[in-house]
């Protein structure tokens, strides 16, 4: 009875012997743990008689044995990126266009024409003593730069000398410039422009929240100096506002100006005006 459950359990013969189902066992056995350790699959889970007695365990035998063979092959594959350079070699014509672009000398932006500036008319305002000039000479470094206007109403330039600005504009200037560098270049390229304005300047004084200097640069009438400076104050008298011109005394209401009447007196302030807010 025992051998007969053990043929139906196992699918094993009756009447075969026992050593040749042992033997089998231990051949597929051997088979089965070539590489036990890769996928890490228990190999008596392969060798179960159970599992074999069915074709279909058989076919998954095989299929497992095949799979872990390559598995095997695949790791002794080597990686593609293994054992090769990151970095290609760089060629001479390479490495001589590296190092001509490293030493090339960088752009003269001293000798290009300067940006900002004081917003002025070129072509119409009247250079005076304490300006400030921007001189650039193009591809001369040594000729560009920043000449303050003396109270003679000249500047200094090197190589130069001085050369006459006061009362003049700054394309006359320019005129100039190109004129005395002609001794010792060939055919300067020149740009004079204002950097800052020093030699135009009023005053505004009395009852209004910011008095003192202020810069005329652009025109400017009075009732656009009294706004810049903040308005009139709460206890100014708007009806007595001057303007000091020398020995001149020239009025100017606020009030009158303010609601757009009379529009003649608000004047364009002068270099030197004294705006009076009493």
């Amino acid at each position: 009875m025992f051998r007969q459950w053990q043929a139906q359990r196992f699918g094993a013969d009756i009447t075969g012997n026992d050593d040749s189902l042992s033997y089998q066992r231990r051949k597929e056995c051997k088979i089965v743990s070539i590489q036990p350790n890769i996928l890490k699959i228990p190999a008596i889970i392969l060798s179960s008689n159970r599992l074999q007695s069915a074709p279909t365990g058989r076919c998954l035998t095989a299929f497992l044995v095949v799979l872990l063979g390559l598995s095997s092959a695949h790791g002794q594959i080597p990686s593609q990126n293994e054992g090769t350079n990151p970095t290609a070699p760089t060629s001479p014509a390479t490495s001589q266009a590296a190092d001509a672009a490293a030493t090339a000398p960088a752009p003269n932006k001293e000798s290009a024409p300067t940006g900002g500036g004081a917003p002025v008319d070129s072509n119409t305002y009247k250079i005076g003593p304490t300006d400030v000039l921007s001189v650039s000479v193009w591809n001369e470094a040594s000729f560009s730069g920043q000449f303050t206007v003396h109270q003679d109403g000249k500047f200094t330039m090197p190589l130069v000398g001085e050369l006459e600005a006061g009362g003049k504009t700054p394309i006359e200037v320019q005129d100039i410039v190109a004129k005395a560098l002609t001794k010792v270049l060939k055919k300067p390229l020149v740009t004079v422009t204002v950097q800052a304005v020093g030699s135009k300047r009023y005053y505004l004084d009395g009852q209004v929240p910011h008095p003192g200097e202020f810069q005329l640069v652009t025109p400017t009438t009075v009732f656009e100096a009294i706004s810049r400076a903040g308005g009139i104050g709460e206890f100014a008298n708007s009806k007595k506002i001057y303007v000091l011109r020398g020995g001149q005394r020239i009025f100017f209401n606020y009030k009158q100006v303010l609601k757009g009447k009379n529009m003649a007196q608000d004047i364009p302030l002068k270099p030197g005006d004294h705006v009076v807010v009493p």
